[in-house]
């Protein structure tokens, strides 16, 4: 609105103080909003490209390197002074390296000015070690040659790694964290800074609905207990009903028999869970539905670790598909088994990088996949 006075000399203090305003807010806004910057380690630079294409930017300059005695050295490619930094680095691979390599990246950030940092975990490390109620959070009958000489009086002395990890990421210096998926919700409280973990939900009822054609007649099914609210909430939102399998045991190391609780009889069961490590858990599940009647079986993980037997079990095992997300790179492990399928989910961390640095909210990706 134009500013009207009488006296000109009056009028021109009006505008002027109306321009200085505009200028204050101007700058507050840009001191609020900095240029964005995003960075990616070693361990997935694919999804960091990906992630950076759909943003319009262009990855940032980082060079990684080992000394001769396999420290970790990294050097940080062009200014970061007063930019909204990302750092993309998922807990896969070597794990401890790459970890490492995160913290290094982080505090070299923060050490050159950065305004924020923010650390964007796929897959978040140590996740399994949540708590202390039993040897390194892993299925048992999964690592029965490394824990065979496990003795459960133990147990109270296990490690609660995540948290450990949580506070080295506070420590380095990171100001915010972007995950997907956790293995156990309670990690977003071992932080004391902003913790954002988004659902691969989403984007695998997507999947469902473009790729299983006969998915009314479908049941989604647990491999375990703890898995329960997770396919509820995916039945809910198909309207289809849901089952779970609770593994008892005679020994520590040893499954005496898998219940199903549910009835997959003339029904296609999709087995729903977080991660899968050596394949052990979902390999016996799949067998118990077949026995149960299904008349096909997936699987849909959000973290396909693959490691050990993994993939020969898969092969091996009666799944029409297993399907996991590209938190973890998946290229050769599609190559070694044509039954492994892979869900894009770089659009989702792309949408929250952007609505992070925006001062937008996060939570419409908990429901629904960006296009």
């Amino acid at each position: 609105m134009p500013v009207r006075s009488a006296n000109p000399i009056r009028a021109r203090s009006l505008i002027r103080d109306n321009l200085e305003k505009q200028a204050g807010c101007l700058n507050l806004i840009h001191s609020r909003m900095p240029n964005i910057k995003v960075f990616s380690g070693t361990s997935h630079p694919d999804l960091a490209q990906r992630i950076v294409d759909r943003l319009g930017i262009d990855l940032g300059k980082v060079v990684t390197k080992k000394f001769s005695n396999l420290e970790t050295c990294v050097e940080i490619g062009e200014s970061v002074r007063g930019e909204d930094v990302y750092i993309v680095q998922s807990g896969s691979g070597e794990i401890n390296d790459n970890l490492m390599e995160l913290l290094i990246m982080i505090n070299a950030c923060k050490i050159a000015s950065a305004s924020r940092v923010t650390a964007v975990i796929p897959c978040f490390p140590y996740a399994r070690q949540d708590k202390k109620d039993k040897a390194g959070g892993e299925d048992k009958e999964e690592n029965k040659l490394a824990k065979k000489n496990y003795d459960w009086k133990f147990r109270s002395r296990a490690p609660i790694s995540a948290k450990l990890v949580a506070n080295m990421l506070s420590v380095a210096g990171a100001d915010h964290i972007i995950t997907m998926d956790l293995h156990a919700s309670q990690i977003q409280g071992f932080f004391d800074i902003p913790v954002d973990n988004l659902y691969a939900e989403p984007a695998v009822l997507k999947w469902i609905k473009e790729n299983i054609p006969e998915w009314k007649n479908s049941i989604i099914v647990s491999p375990d207990a703890g898995g329960a609210k997770r396919v509820t909430s995916i039945a809910d939102r198909l309207n289809v009903e849901f089952a779970l399998i609770h593994k008892e045991r005679k020994k520590a190391n040893e499954v005496a028999s898998m219940v199903l609780v549910g009835d997959v009889k003339d029904k296609i069961a999709i087995l729903v869970d977080d991660m899968a490590d050596t394949c052990g858990t979902i390999v016996h599940a799949a067998d118990r539905l077949v026995e149960a009647g299904a008349t096909k079986v997936y699987a849909i993980l959000t973290h396909g670790i693959f490691s050990g037997p993994a993939i020969s079990r898969i092969n091996n095992a009666c799944f029409e598909a297993v399907v996991v997300t590209n938190t973890i790179p998946q290229d050769g492990h599609m190559r070694d088994c044509p039954k492994i399928q892979c869900i894009d989910v770089s659009m989702m961390f792309a949408e929250a990088v952007r609505r992070t640095h925006n001062g937008e909210s996060v939570s419409y990706l908990f429901s629904n996949v960006p296009y």
